[in-house]
């Protein structure tokens, strides 16, 4: 049959085969043959011995073409892929293999599930160009720096409202922190930074991006020569927490990637349980965030932890609330987002802070001593001004002597004007 003695070999097997021909032409001894292939001199004795009984085609390996023997049986594949497609559909592969051991009990290899659902074209290999960036060393000890940032995404893929994931990522450890809110601003980053604050201890420095609730855009003037603080800012010189806002992206590349798995991997995770609101989310977090820092999470190069605990005493609702300077007036009112409150405390000040507090709460403050006042819901009415009477004027008849009687425009006497009077 034509083509029958044609077969395929590597480059290896063809350097193989080259060597072993010098050896049985005598002009190599099995011992350099041996060095040069870096085999032992059993296993070129044994391919010796293959290549006079078979020919050239001793050199290739008997297994080539034939099933390995470690292979999963065929139903094991086909349940593998059929359960993807009817309940794992879009998860990767990775996820996809660790789902399929906890909830279907089939264990089947990331990279055996990847090539099965690549041949069965329920998966595509994805290759991005990147640019080439500067590798940053983590830092040694777990709490010197901390990343926040929040995610905008569709994490219940159109089940409930749109929300944003408040995500916190230590920078030694990869030790993660994170809370769902409605939105990114002010009160839900201090609300975050509290709860962590209260599970690891205050962070020695946070790294962030330039978000209006992290910076302030306002610039030096010459009437206010410091720099202008946001109310975040503010709380976190308060707590002597180190601030540092990244120019890129890519400058905070570990919370940014932490973002990209959660995106993939919990919003998976939450369809699975058919999540859709905020406080199931939050609820969801609190058992997946410990399973997930057990697994991710690595060992920082110094064993010291820069965490500070919260001293007893002190009370961060009033550090980690938005604040404002407000005028007392004369008679111990003030006025505040359209509102008029008054102090009932007699204080000798000229102005008052005001707390707009996390938890939805107000407190006036002077000195750090908390103020009583009240809101004025009733106002005294103001006196209306009594209706303008118009009245109607009777044309003015200019006298005799009137300039306007004695000349007209161009500075010639009427005549009769003259003669009527």
């Amino acid at each position: 049959m034509a083509g029958k003695d044609i077969f395929e070999m590597s480059q290896r097997e063809l350097k193989r085969l080259h060597v072993i021909h010098n050896v049985l032409e005598r002009e190599l001894k099995q011992a350099d043959a041996a060095e040069v292939l870096s085999l032992s001199d059993r296993q070129i004795r044994r391919i010796i011995k293959q290549v006079r009984k078979e020919g050239d085609s001793g050199v290739i390996n008997k297994a080539r073409g034939k099933p390995s023997n470690s292979s999963l049986p065929k139903k094991i594949k086909d349940k593998a892929i059929e359960l993807y497609r009817k309940k794992y559909e879009g998860f990767g592969p990775t996820l996809a293999s660790e789902k399929l051991l906890e909830l279907d009990g089939l264990s089947v290899n990331d990279e055996t599930l990847r090539r099965w659902l690549v041949s069965s074209g329920d998966w595509e290999r994805a290759r991005k160009s990147r640019k080439h960036r500067q590798w940053r060393p983590r830092r040694p000890c777990f709490g010197e720096m901390v990343q926040i940032d929040g995610s905008h995404h569709d994490w219940f893929e159109g089940r409930g409202p749109k929300c944003v994931l408040m995500g916190y990522i230590d920078d030694a450890t990869g030790k993660v922190y994170a809370r769902f809110y409605d939105y990114e601003g002010t009160i839900p980053a201090m609300d975050s930074f509290k709860r962590y604050s209260k599970k690891y201890g205050i962070p020695a420095s946070v790294y962030l991006d330039k978000h209006t609730t992290y910076k302030s855009p306002g610039k030096k003037t010459l009437m206010y020569d410091e720099e202008l603080l946001s109310q975040f800012q503010r709380s976190m010189k308060e707590l002597e927490v180190k601030v540092k806002h990244a120019h890129s992206p890519q400058a905070k590349g570990r919370i940014e990637r932490l973002f990209r798995t959660f995106q993939d991997r919990v919003v998976k995770e939450m369809r699975l349980e058919g999540i859709k609101t905020v406080e199931e989310a939050n609820r969801f977090l609190t058992g997946y965030l410990p399973k997930y820092n057990r697994k991710f999470t690595v060992k920082p190069n110094e064993k010291a932890d820069l965490h500070r605990p919260v001293p007893k005493g002190l009370n961060l609702d009033s550090i980690l609330c938005i604040k404002e300077e407000r005028v007392l007036r004369n008679d111990f009112t003030i006025a505040y987002e359209g509102k008029l409150y008054q102090i009932t405390d007699n204080v000798k000040a000229d102005k008052v802070i005001v707390q707009e507090r996390i938890n939805g709460t107000m407190a006036i403050t002077h000195e750090g001593t908390i103020l009583k006042f009240k809101e004025i819901t009733e106002r005294p009415e103001k006196l209306k001004k009594p209706p303008r009477i118009s009245r109607k004027k009777k044309p003015c008849k200019p006298s005799v002597e009137h300039p306007w009687r004695k000349f007209n425009i161009n500075g010639w006497k009427k005549k009769k004007w003259t003669q009527a009077a």
